[in-house]
């Protein structure tokens, strides 16, 4: 089983949301085979409490935008690591430090990469 194209589409769409608010090192790992009611992880982080916030908020409302309601979210009150479910995406929003410590990359890397594609910046004339 692989990663359905209609979630490799909401993975770019939270993808462009976290990176509008400043998310870095955004990668986004295909769980379908090890987790049977999880499809992605879409990983980002953040550089402070705020910025972590920020982040998962505009993942939410783009998420929302794009027809696709929000089925639980932990982690907004100490903004540390946000973790949002969507159904077949999970995005998890981190602090710096919180994404060394838990190391999700090293849990999860065995499972594809899901490429993420974002939209080309804006030239100025």
């Amino acid at each position: 089983m692989t990663t359905a194209d209609t979630t490799r589409t909401f993975v770019n769409v939270a993808a462009a949301a976290a990176e509008s608010k400043g998310a870095e090192d955004l990668l986004a790992f295909d769980v379908s085979e090890p987790l049977p009611l999880v499809d992605a992880f879409l990983l980002a982080t953040g550089s402070s409490e705020r910025n972590v916030a920020a982040i998962a908020d505009a993942v939410e409302e783009a998420m929302l935008e794009n027809g696709v309601k929000r089925l639980r979210r932990e982690g907004r009150h100490e903004s540390r690591w946000v973790l949002l479910d969507f159904g077949d995406l999970v995005v998890h929003v981190f602090h710096e430090q919180e994404r060394v410590f838990y190391g999700l990359e090293r849990l999860w890397n065995d499972c594809p990469i899901i490429p993420i594609e974002l939209p080309a910046p804006a030239v100025a004339d």
